[in-house]
């Protein structure tokens, strides 16, 4: 086994609405303990590729391996957790306590009519700490703030111990105050948990601190390459990646 085993390789992948590509020659390849942000305009095939690697829509043309596997055969699909926008929209009406939402991200592991013992209880613990809400157990998932809810989500999504953790603009519906917190937690799933995270956003200048990779898509992957090297991109380029001009705000501050 590699160390530096990509734990998503996407090779070559095309897909179209009909006649027409949202997706062209997309070559991808995600390593283990990495923080990819994946940014692009609307309409640029950010939510088709996500789709895509989640085996909810199949691949048209080109290859995907998720750890080694080729995509087809994959049957581990607990490995890969998932916070969708969705999660936004959810019933705030909805009779449920924070430790019962995240405890549904266990439901397939305890099995249908199986009762959660201690195992699963302290899992869920665990998963509620590491989002920094250890002290809304008890609470009702409705009285929480949309930023509190998306953390119990990215909790729930956690719980079963996924390799990766996929997030799709995670921070929308979070107010401004908050949006600093949320990436340092994300900061601290990366790198204390060693989880590799992939991270949906149009949020370019406040994840600058944060992410190792960037990939900029647009049908096609414009660039791929590290934090680093994007930050050298001049405002022409940037603006060349998105078809409109942008400034990349750098938010680099001592925290």
């Amino acid at each position: 086994m590699m160390e530096e085993q990509a734990v998503i390789n996407i090779r070559n992948v095309n897909y179209r609405y009909e006649s027409d590509y949202v997706l062209k020659n997309i070559n991808l390849s995600i390593p283990k303990g990495s923080f990819i942000g994946l940014v692009g305009p609307n309409g640029s095939g950010k939510s088709t590729l996500l789709k895509i690697i989640l085996g909810l829509l199949k691949v048209q043309e080109g290859e995907i391996d998720l750890f080694g596997t080729p995509q087809q055969k994959f049957k581990e699909w607990e490995r890969i957790g998932f916070v969708s926008q969705k999660a936004n929209s959810f019933n705030t009406g909805f009779p449920a306590t924070v430790s019962e939402v995240v405890m549904g991200g266990l439901a397939k592991k305890i099995g249908l009519f199986r009762r959660p013992g201690q195992k699963e209880k302290e899992a869920v613990e665990k998963a509620v700490k590491a989002v920094g809400m250890e002290s809304f157990l008890k609470r009702n998932i409705g009285d929480l703030s949309g930023g509190q809810q998306q953390r119990v989500f990215i909790a729930r999504a956690i719980v079963s111990q996924p390799s990766i953790l996929i997030l799709d603009e995670p921070t929308v519906g979070v107010d401004s105050q908050n949006v600093e917190s949320f990436y340092r937690m994300l900061t601290y799933l990366n790198k204390e948990l060693q989880m590799t995270l992939l991270l949906v956003t149009h949020d370019i200048g406040t994840i600058t601190d944060k992410v190792t990779h960037v990939a900029c898509l647009n049908k096609y992957l414009h660039f791929h390459g590290s934090m680093k090297q994007f930050i050298k991109l001049d405002e022409q380029q940037l603006s060349d990646l998105y078809g409109h001009g942008i400034r990349l705000l750098d938010h680099h501050h001592d925290h």
